[in-house]
């Protein structure tokens, strides 16, 4: 399938590693021209050796650089086509025993950054009449699974895209979402538990997922190019769920 995504300008935050990582090599591998944020400059160094994607250092936590950030891109690709919010990170676990400076630190990294990326991003893109946000929540956004902290700001998210989707769609901006499941990818969270438990992702998939494994990171990047596309013109503000049958909701 033809997306036209060629030469589409895209930027993607937490686009070094794991699932940005998967969504910036689709990108790539669709001619789009790519560029990603992240906070490790090795990574991003690693990212730009391998896709030949732009690279932007920047901690999304703070205000600024999220400004920063947009001048940076728009100004060195000449606009903005399609912005991925991917950057993301859990806090805590227990709500009992998790400060609430850690639901704030949860809040403004996974949510009020993916909120502010919009705005800015959207003001080009209304300008020039087109545009798309993708902004990747989880299904633990949906339902209960993950950290609280973690699940409440995905769910925020997942209301925001429904919320400003509806605004943005008035100047042919469409903002959607991705609600991935577990997909593997070797950081420190699974490398831990797979030295506890050599078999871990093999019970943990048996268990939980009826597709029988963990997703990968590039049948993610598979659906966010779809969803960018002209292909997907007529999906607004909706967040897709791509989980190999994990969540249990009917809706």
């Amino acid at each position: 399938m033809n997306l036209n995504l060629k030469g589409k300008k895209v930027l993607i935050t937490g686009g070094s590693r794991g699932i940005g990582k998967g969504i910036a090599s689709a990108f790539v591998e669709e001619g789009a021209k790519v560029g990603i944020a992240a906070r490790d400059s090795s990574e991003l160094l690693q990212t730009k050796d391998e896709l030949g994607t732009q690279i932007y250092q920047k901690d999304l936590s703070n205000y600024d650089n999220r400004e920063k950030l947009i001048e940076e891109f728009t100004n060195q690709f000449n606009g903005i086509d399609i912005l991925v919010n991917n950057m993301g990170a859990s806090h805590g676990n227990l709500v009992i025993n998790t400060p609430p400076s850690k639901f704030s630190e949860a809040l403004e990294l996974n949510f009020v950054a993916a909120v502010h990326l919009s705005q800015l991003a959207a003001r080009h893109m209304m300008d020039r009449g087109s545009g798309v946000i993708i902004n990747i929540a989880s299904i633990y956004g949906k339902e209960a699974g993950g950290a609280p902290s973690y699940n409440a700001s995905k769910a925020a998210l997942i209301s925001f895209t429904k919320s400003f989707s509806s605004e943005a769609i008035k100047d042919n901006v469409r903002v959607v979402g991705i609600a991935p499941g577990a997909v593997y990818h070797p950081n420190k969270v699974w490398k831990r538990r797979l030295e506890l438990d050599p078999d871990f992702l093999d019970n943990y998939a048996s268990k939980r997922i009826p597709g029988g494994r963990l997703g990968t990171p590039g049948e993610i990047g598979n659906v966010a190019v779809f969803l960018a596309s002209e292909k997907a013109s007529w999906i607004v503000g909706t967040t897709v769920t791509v989980d190999g049958g994990q969540s249990r909701m009917n809706f």
